[in-house]
């Protein structure tokens, strides 16, 4: 009985440069450092190895001499798909994306979201490679954020938590910006208002618990600054006006559904039937409360003020009273600061411009 060929032994740098009887180096840099070698032997070089199969330097031996993985970690504690379906969220990736392109890096999605237990999404953070992190929009307490900083590489945070030491930040002003929109929602007339969030804290409710109204303790609790921020801002503009910020109507979304306004919005109207404008934290809260008012009979404006926060595409072409924030150049500027850190090593805040759109969705209350 005939025996089997011995399995042929895998090529590598070593057996390739015995076989031009070059040196490794040469080897190295025919595939790292071109320039240093004539077009001939370089060629020759190629050839040579994809007639013995290797397949080029080993990337993570390389990544072990430099120190350097060519990689850029984006850690979103929402599930993966919430940066490819949430418009905002889409548009900051395709930002930092740009910039990783820019600076020759790749973008590695690190998964920490709600499916993976805490010990699964650490061990994703201490595992992957990456020359540093992006954090996107985290909870004041996320415990992976703490892990990252654990690693001791760079880290930019895009809006949220705010001062977390030597860590740069790429934001907006959140209060202000709303500020702005419920002055303009109260110059109309509108003294009863409700005002739709996201979700304030790390508890996920789902189905008929999705939705409910935010108490004083709740709202104080909360560890997401940016909603906080933007509800503040609704409160200041009351207050500013003389109208008790206490009378606010507030409903929390804890899930990113397309019917998680409809459902915030349904439950504002019954909590406080003289509700005159929806003021919403993120448009595409307030793009599905239209949704449900419309289905209701609702008209918008005339019966019912709706506004939302992000300036998403599909928000502006429907004409909706918004702030907009821009995502992409969030993630540019992100993934710039993680590329480009200042020369003083001290962290940069980085505060972008808002602008106020108003849109055909808001008119006086009837």
């Amino acid at each position: 009985m005939s025996r089997s060929p011995a399995p042929r032994r895998r090529a590598t740098l070593a057996s390739l440069a015995a076989e031009l009887k070059v040196s490794r180096t040469t080897i190295s840099n025919a595939y790292n450092r071109p320039d240093q070698l004539s077009a001939d032997l370089r060629e020759r070089v190629l050839a040579t190895a994809k007639r013995l199969g290797y397949a080029g330097p080993d990337p993570v031996a390389r990544s072990l001499r430099t120190r350097k993985a060519g990689a850029v970690g984006l850690v979103i504690t929402e599930p993966l798909t919430y940066a490819f379906s949430d418009p905002a969220a889409l548009n900051f990736v395709a930002g930092l994306a740009e910039s990783c392109e820019e600076a020759g890096q790749g973008l590695l999605l690190v998964a920490v979201g709600p499916n993976r237990s805490v010990t699964d999404g650490t061990n994703s953070v201490l595992a992957a490679g990456v020359d540093g992190f992006v954090v996107y929009s985290a909870a004041d307490d996320d415990p992976y954020l703490q892990t990252a900083l654990q690693r001791h590489v760079p880290i930019v945070i895009v809006d949220q938590p705010s001062n977390v030491p030597g860590a740069s930040r790429v934001c907006i002003d959140d209060r202000a910006a709303m500020r702005a929109l419920a002055d303009y929602v109260i110059g109309l007339g509108h003294r009863e208002i409700g005002l739709l969030t996201m979700r304030l804290g790390n508890e996920r409710r789902t189905g008929d618990q999705a939705a409910g109204v935010v108490s004083a303790d709740h709202l104080r609790d909360s560890r997401f600054h940016v909603q906080t921020e933007r509800i503040g801002g609704v409160c200041d503009a009351m207050a500013g006006t003389g109208y008790d910020p206490a009378t606010l109507t507030i409903v929390e979304s804890c899930e990113h559904r397309p019917a998680s306004g409809a459902a915030a919005a349904e439950l504002a109207l019954q909590t406080n039937p003289r509700i005159t404008a929806l003021m919403c934290t993120a448009d595409v809260l307030a793009i599905s409360a239209m949704d449900y008012l419309r289905a209701k009979g609702i008209y918008v404006p005339g019966q019912m003020t709706v506004t939302g926060f992000d300036g998403i595409p599909e928000a502006l072409s429907r004409g909706l009273t918004t702030v907009s924030q821009p995502s992409l150049e969030k993630g540019k500027r992100a993934g710039r600061l993680l590329h480009s850190p200042p020369r003083d090593g001290l962290p940069v805040i980085d505060v972008l411009p808002t602008e106020l759109v108003r849109g055909r969705t808001a008119g006086p209350p009837v």
